[in-house]
């Protein structure tokens, strides 16, 4: 089982270790040397996982963004039902891989045994780098500038206010994921129901504005009237925009370990969320439109707040009041799923080995918590506030989407590679092929429109390549290097009181030995 760890285990358990876990001499009853992952997330939660953190801040945000690149009210729309489609392609995709390589970690596992640890280790680099603390700062801006709304209704809030309880939000929830996989579950269940009744209300609103006859805008003479006609480019921009929206739709991956027969759950969750999701979006929108002109939604920096205040009246404190909950929760959900990322990470040896433990009683992956709340607060402290919403949106929506295009061409390149692997879910070859031929149009055109941007985010993922070479590869490391990093498990493992985990033995079965024999007899016996 710790063959997969062959880089973590060689930094963490040198000759003075006991199993990475105890010092010789130590009392052998501080801590344990392996505690069990526990398996808390049913089909419910499993579903609340993938609601939660697609429905964030961005449907809050992004419409602005898609009507101002598509530049018609019809063609917006559209651009939404084709995002969720797509998602819907992607999620297929990853629904096979989840259960054939069963692994925590989503993209980053899968690219690893795939293509190798250097693809792998790249991805992981972006995401723990840039992608995520940029998407939990937009999230966690958008909690504190909606909360603050009713506060400061006539004007902008404080900037010091956004930023501290932003913060301050940001660790309550890191404190609660560190000390409970269910607790922190339990606020995932509980705030994407609120989401969804949020949204709810905004879609029962915009359908009252519709029967009363409010629906001139939604008309395709007027819906498709543009005020100014797009490029090709400008339309893969608004994609993009919609596709962070929808971003979250992989995260379940990122959890494998800890769901509950995820050969089951694992596919059912995500043919339940992602449809679902789609519909409440695209009536959210037409909601918006149907209350809102073009010109109200494009000058509005609070899409939601602007729609209740011109249809809720005296209760239109309700709407910023939903949308600060609907982020808080997605906040949570992207606490949780992260921190799994930098855990897999750690595993592979990718990352220090510190990273890949748990701690003893609760089984929450603390190091890997704080790891990713301090990359977020260094961001988002150090990253000016003139920066612009939309822009910090297609940085990391291009990054995202470079991530599932590799990891898609991945399923390809292995049904190829092992074609006698037992899939209990096998997708359509054009559902991959339809992916990819959209994914490839769109990072074209993307890189035609925004040079810089996309630019960018090749340069700050290809710096992990010598990150990789010096870190990871580099075997021969001088003594000097591993009596620090021994000595740096060793204090963190007593600060934090953490161990290995226990793996599960479907994650250690290697995947090269699951042929149609051997996986058939597992099948056979219940292990499937």
């Amino acid at each position: 089982a710790e063959v997969g760890w062959r880089g973590a285990l060689q930094c963490a358990a040198p000759p003075e270790m006991d199993g990475g876990t105890r010092r010789r001499g130590a009392k052998r009853d501080e801590l344990p040397e392996r505690v069990t992952l526990k398996k808390e997330i049913g089909l419910l939660s499993a579903c609340t996982i993938i609601i939660g953190n697609i429905i964030g801040s961005g449907i809050f945000i992004s419409p602005k963004g898609v009507l101002e690149h598509s530049g018609s009210v019809g063609l917006a729309l559209v651009v939404w039902v084709l995002g969720g489609g797509i998602a819907a392609l992607g999620s297929m995709c990853y629904a096979e891989l989840g259960v054939t390589i069963p692994k925590s970690g989503g993209d980053y596992s899968y690219v690893t045994e795939i293509f190798g640890g250097l693809i792998g280790f790249l991805l992981l680099w972006s995401a723990v780098l840039i992608m995520y603390p940029t998407t939990l700062a937009v999230i966690a801006l958008t909690f504190s500038n909606y909360i603050l709304q009713p506060v400061f209704p006539d004007c902008v809030p404080p900037y010091m206010a956004t930023r501290m309880l932003s913060t301050t939000c940001v660790l309550f929830l890191t404190w609660v994921n560190c000390f409970s996989v269910r607790l922190a579950t339990r606020i995932q269940d509980i705030f994407t129901v609120g989401k969804l009744m949020a949204l709810g209300l905004i879609i029962v609103v915009g359908l009252v504005q519709i029967f009363r006859g409010q629906y001139e805008g939604l008309t395709p003479q007027v819906a498709f009237e543009f005020s100014k006609t797009p490029s090709v480019g400008q339309i893969a921009l608004a994609f993009l925009q919609a596709s962070f929206a929808f971003s979250g739709w992989n995260f379940l991956n990122y959890v494998t370990e800890e769901v509950v027969e995820p050969q089951r759950n694992l596919p059912r969750a995500i043919y339940i969320s992602i449809p679902l999701v789609t519909f409440v979006y695209t009536l959210t929108n037409i909601a918006y439109f149907s209350s809102m002109s073009p010109e109200e939604l494009l000058s509005s920096n609070a899409v939601a707040v602007t729609f209740g205040q011109k249809l809720l009246g005296m209760f239109s404190t309700i709407m910023p009041i939903s949308v600060a909950l609907s982020t808080f929760g997605g906040i949570n959900g992207y606490l949780f799923t992260s921190s799994r990322l930098c855990f897999s990470g750690a595993r592979e040896g990718h990352l220090p080995s510190l990273l890949a433990m748990i701690h003893c009683k609760s089984c929450t992956p603390i190091p890997a918590l704080l790891v990713c709340v301090s990359r977020y607060l260094y961001f988002y402290h150090l990253t000016s506030h003139k920066i612009q919403t939309h822009n910090l949106i297609n940085y990391v929506s291009f990054i995202n989407y470079l991530s599932y295009g590799v990891t898609i061409a991945g399923l390809l390149y292995y049904r190829w590679k092992k074609p006698a692997l037992y899939r209990p879910i096998k997708v359509n070859l054009m559902v991959p092929t339809c992916y990819l031929l959209f994914w490839a149009l769109l990072l074209g055109f993307s890189l035609h429109s925004e040079p810089v941007v996309c630019g960018v985010g090749l340069v700050i993922m290809l710096t992990g390549v010598p990150v990789y070479f010096l870190g990871v590869h580099w075997s021969e490391k001088p003594k000097c290097i591993y009596d620090f990093i021994e000595w740096a498990t060793y204090l963190g493992q007593r600060i934090f009181f953490v161990v290995f985990p226990q793996i599960d033995p479907i994650v250690a079965a290697p995947p090269a030995g699951w042929s149609e024999k051997a996986s058939s007899a597992r099948k056979a016996s219940g292990t499937f």
